[in-house]
């Protein structure tokens, strides 16, 4: 029995990697369909998306039957209760990068990011790209070290969201109505995009040091 147990409990481990590794596509894939007004791509993303949905509720269900069936207790609960939050926020991050694509689609074949903000929002699209690939690493290696660079990379990403008020509250912003909303809340997409990446990374912390209140306000 006991061989079967960890048997499931390392199936959630894998599909919260398959999931992280979709996740780092989408959104590679979305800031690109983004930068360049491509439709095809943009298309690509939103359909992908259910993939990602469905790898949810599959280990969600596989870590509710877990608590059904075995009734873990100490380090076991904390792996299964563990994935079932890294999922959700693994899957929000998706949800995330659907919406950058939605934008793109919205807007097409016009570009949903004004001339003089694109620079502003490729350093957005590297740095969330780079909590992508670091969330993925970190599944993969429960590095400690890994987790408190997202922890640093979501700052930038915060950083660059801050930025974007600041251009479109400026004097000299001449963009559109519709520029106005589509790039403040692009850029809030990005700014959640880390922040689930953090959720995640926090996560994996408490899994390995058993510290509650490295959770912090990301405890959901």
């Amino acid at each position: 029995m006991r061989a079967i147990f960890e048997q499931e409990l390392g199936a959630v481990g894998d599909d919260l990697l398959r999931m992280s590794r979709q996740v780092q596509t989408a959104v590679q894939e979305a800031s690109a369909a983004l930068a360049s007004a491509d439709l095809q791509a943009a298309e690509q993303v939103i359909i992908a998306d259910d993939a990602i949905d469905q790898i949810e509720r599959e280990l969600d269900d596989r870590c509710v039957n877990l608590l059904a069936r075995q009734q873990p207790v100490a380090t076991d609960l904390r792996i299964i209760v563990s994935g079932l939050r890294m999922s959700a926020s693994i899957e929000r991050m998706g949800d995330l990068a659907r919406h950058v694509a939605q934008v793109t689609r919205l807007r097409y074949p016009e570009s949903a990011i004004p001339e003089n903000s694109r620079e502003l929002f490729a350093q957005l699209a590297d740095a969330a790209n780079k909590v992508a690939a670091d969330v993925v690493q970190l599944l993969e290696t429960r590095d400690l070290e890994l987790a408190a660079a997202i922890e640093r990379d979501d700052d930038i990403l915060d950083q660059l969201h801050q930025q974007t008020f600041n251009e479109t509250l400026s004097p000299d912003w001449t963009g559109t109505t519709a520029q106005t909303v589509d790039v403040t809340l692009l850029a809030r997409f990005y700014e959640r995009f880390g922040d689930h990446a953090v959720a995640v990374a926090r996560r994996i912390s408490y899994l390995v040091t058993g510290d509650l209140e490295g959770l912090g306000d990301y405890n959901s």
